[in-house]
């Protein structure tokens, strides 16, 4: 888009220093080259445009106020402004990202109708770089490749598609190199974030969003980031609509914009091409001094959060606050915002073809496939996932078997070996909430996938499980070994296969009850403590340290003991522990027998239900391992497909409100027809 610039003649209520724009060539030239491959692009790509959008918070405080614009096929539009201006807001919403606490208002069209983004058609690019870090480059993309391509395509397409993206984004050097993370060293932060957009470029999407791709990069890891996406068009030859919210870039990623978007308090300051910005703020009376980053000069005169006016000879020493209110209105007042609004009235009308439906993903049993196989890679890299685990439990084991050494089968060897069981079914598998960490880091990789629609929640849930399942077994069979052997518990294999089994069942209940926590918890620090307090509350209702008929009854024994699955573990332990034994009976010389059978200590000393056999005991914790599965499995799909409902709900909620306080002040809407086409949410 090419501007020109002219003073504006008086006009009743208009200031003379207000710039006025006249927009030349906004279609390109027919019969050029770059004419005719943009006109490709037009029909290929993704042509997005907003109308009056309003996003609000509780109260009807206002982020975004009337933004109008549109982003084209083939051109890269920078969102820029000082913090807290709304660019993230603007970017989360345009992309359908909208939180359930904030309510829109406005009209978001793709390519001028009313339609939803299909799968493969957009991706984003976080702020935050969330992925594997025990990976390399060429791992990370080819599972993601292997995940989002279809199964139409055979896997060496797929890793030739994953090697390519690699290419283009300059990483080949660095194929093989872990991504690394704390205590790992690995690729750079500009690499890590080239890794996030190989990932979501790799189904060639036509609508990209990336939020700060540069934030926490130097100005030549930044332009080599920025340089790379700008690129993109003329790699692969699709008319992609680039979209970036950016803070403060260099000169050099500056020229790399093609439009510029400029808020200030959730206002329009500036919406046009990059090489025009600079004469709309000398014709206001901003000028860029000489030799000056125009993207720093344009930052400094609408950022209210520092005043300017202390700076003698700036602005003419006018407040910023009345610096932008001039910018905004000029923006308004001018032949370009006309513009803008006459050629998203034109897209409106002329419409544009719905987005392709049959991109697909992988099957659901390839999914399950590839997510196994990559966790079980992070969990065998990420020492703090089980082997730290490991080596501390062995250790612990080592230290229980001498206290409990030759435990023997005296009368005291009862309450010895009651303590012994509590241990393990309590402590020892508490302290599986160890991998907790860990598992919030691939909840964020999960979090992030499974917002671009890189595959379902069940596949995810299961690959999780069948992967830790191997390394649960040996932490569970090493220790329980040595615990077991060392004090010389109930001789037999069997009795020593079913305590290694209840905890590796144990172990399993810990960490479904840590994703379930995960899921509703936002960060491992509360999350740990939230898990402990559960656990620590079921240890204390679980039958060991008050008897179960001494339990009170509200609450505490209906239903709290019984939905622990300590009540099971104990029984399960205690059981295969002392039926079949017999003791000597201390009170044998009042008259009473001179043993006492491990059945008689159930019922007497700890109250146990012997009713029904150990293996009841296990099916009921294997039991519960599925429910709390299932149940971290229901939660997640709950709260996608509630979140879009609470944000339609709050909207209608808040509309009224919305239209009261905000609209009068709106700039009418020079685009009937998008009205009339409805409303993207």
């Amino acid at each position: 888009m090419a501007a020109s610039f002219r003073k504006s003649e008086p006009v009743q209520g208009r200031s003379q220093t207000h710039a006025t724009f006249e927009v030349e060539n906004l279609n390109p030239t027919p019969g050029s080259n770059n004419g005719c491959r943009s006109n490709r692009f037009m029909e290929d790509g993704v042509l997005l445009t907003w109308d009056d959008l309003w996003v609000t918070v509780a109260g009807g405080r206002p982020i975004l106020q009337g933004l109008t614009g549109y982003a084209r096929p083939g051109e890269l539009l920078a969102i820029m402004g000082p913090s807290g201006c709304g660019k993230s807001t603007l970017l989360d919403t345009l992309a359908g990202r909208q939180g359930p606490k904030t309510s829109q208002a406005g009209h978001i069209l793709i390519n001028g109708r009313k339609q939803a983004l299909a799968y493969g058609t957009s991706a984003y690019v976080t702020q935050d770089d969330a992925l594997i870090t025990t990976l390399t480059v060429r791992e990370a993309v080819y599972y993601s490749a292997q995940l989002q391509l279809p199964d139409t395509m055979d896997n060496s397409e797929k890793k030739e598609r994953a090697e390519t993206t690699i290419r283009e984004m300059g990483l080949q050097d660095a194929m093989d190199t872990r991504i690394g993370g704390w205590g790992a060293k690995g690729l750079s932060g500009g690499q890590k974030r080239r890794v996030s957009i190989c990932i979501e470029i790799l189904t060639r999407p036509k609508l990209l969003f990336l939020d700060e791709p540069t934030s926490g990069l130097d100005s030549a890891a930044s332009y080599y980031v920025m340089s790379r996406i700008a690129s993109l068009n003329q790699k692969d030859n699709i008319g992609r609509t680039i979209i970036a919210s950016i803070h403060q870039p260099s000169t050099e990623v500056f020229q790399l914009f093609t439009n510029l978007y400029l808020l200030s308090a959730g206002k329009t300051v500036y919406f046009g091409s990059v090489s025009a910005a600079n004469e709309f703020f000398a014709l206001n009376g901003f000028p860029c001094p000489t030799l000056q980053n125009p993207s720093d000069h344009f930052l400094k005169t609408i950022n209210k959060d520092f005043d300017k006016d202390i700076e003698l000879g700036f602005a003419n020493g006018i407040p910023t606050q009345e610096v932008i209110d001039i910018l905004v209105k000029s923006y308004k007042s001018s032949d370009i915002y006309q513009m803008v609004q006459k050629e998203i009235a034109q897209i409106c009308k002329k419409g544009g073809g719905a987005l392709e439906k049959n991109k697909r993903q992988s099957g659901f049993f390839t999914q399950c496939h590839v997510l196994t196989r990559r966790s079980f890679t992070n969990m065998s890299r990420d020492l703090g996932y089980y082997w730290l685990r490991l080596g501390i439990y062995i250790s612990l084991s080592i230290v229980i078997g001498t206290v409990f050494s030759h435990i023997g089968m005296g009368y005291g060897s009862i309450q010895a070996r009651g303590s012994l069981m509590m241990f393990v079914a309590s402590f020892l598998t508490f302290m599986a909430i160890g991998g907790f960490p860990s598992f919030v880091e691939e909840m964020k990789v999960f979090e992030r996938e499974r917002l671009n629609g890189h595959y379902g929640v069940t596949p995810f849930v299961i690959g999780n499980t069948l992967s830790a399942l191997p390394f649960l077994a040996l932490v569970a069979l090493i220790p329980g070994a040595i615990t077991y052997f060392l004090p010389g518990l109930h001789h037999g294999y069997q009795h020593f296969l079913f305590f290694v089994i209840i905890i590796f069942a144990c172990m399993m209940l810990v960490e479904s009850l840590m994703m379930i926590v995960a899921s509703a918890v936002p960060n491992f620090l509360m999350g740990i403590i939230v898990g402990a307090g559960i656990q620590g509350l079921m240890m204390l209702v679980g039958g060991f340290f008050r008897l179960p008929n001494d339990l009170p009854k509200p609450l505490l024994k209906y239903p709290f003991y019984h939905i622990a699955f300590h009540k099971y573990a104990y029984q399960g332990l205690f059981k295969n522990e002392f039926l079949g034994l017999t003791f000597p009976n201390v009170e044998a010389g009042n008259g009473g027998s001179p043993t006492i059978t491990g059945e008689e200590i159930l019922k007497q000393n700890w109250h146990f239900e012997t009713a029904y056999s150990k293996w009841v005991d296990l099916s009921i914790l294997f039991a519960m391992v599925v429910f709390y599965r299932v149940l971290f499995l229901i939660i997640i799909k709950t709260t996608e497909k509630v979140k879009p409902v609470m944000v339609k709900f709050m909207s209608a909620i808040r509309k009224e409100r919305t239209q009261v306080t905000v609209n009068p002040s709106a700039t009418p809407s020079a685009t009937p027809s998008c009205a009339d086409k409805g409303r993207w949410l």
